[in-house]
């Protein structure tokens, strides 16, 4: 049984940074594609970023330059370095784990397995 625990959400001021982790068990974490996702209230869930398991990366337009994705196959956990935060950034986080691929999908169809979410706010 495959499962997602995020940690690290919290309050911040604008500017300020975050480290979000994904702790993963069950399944082949190795080879699996992990991604994160927000949703904002009354917004729909949205791609973040996402590593491949061969260590292919992509992030929304939105967050390039200021997060960071990386994964530790070894803790099988996954990553999400947050710097320069904006209140634009407030949103719960979301942990995702999808098959070997690739590319890594920003589409949240493509992954079948989801954490609790993490709530992140940033200040202004």
């Amino acid at each position: 049984q495959v499962q997602l625990v995020e940690s690290g959400g919290g309050l911040v001021q604008t500017g300020g940074s975050l480290r979000l982790s994904c702790a993963a068990s069950g399944g082949t974490f190795s080879s699996s594609t992990m991604a994160w996702f927000r949703q904002a209230p009354g917004k729909e869930r949205e791609f973040v970023a996402g590593i491949s398991w061969n260590g292919v990366i992509s992030y929304a337009n939105s967050v390039k330059g200021r997060f960071t994705i990386s994964r530790d196959n070894v803790k099988n956990t996954v990553y999400l370095q947050m710097n320069s935060l904006k209140p634009e950034d407030t949103a719960v986080y979301y942990c995702a784990r999808g098959a070997r691929r690739g590319l890594v999908p920003t589409v949240a169809a493509y992954y079948d397995y989801w954490g609790q979410g993490t709530q992140v706010t940033v200040s202004s």
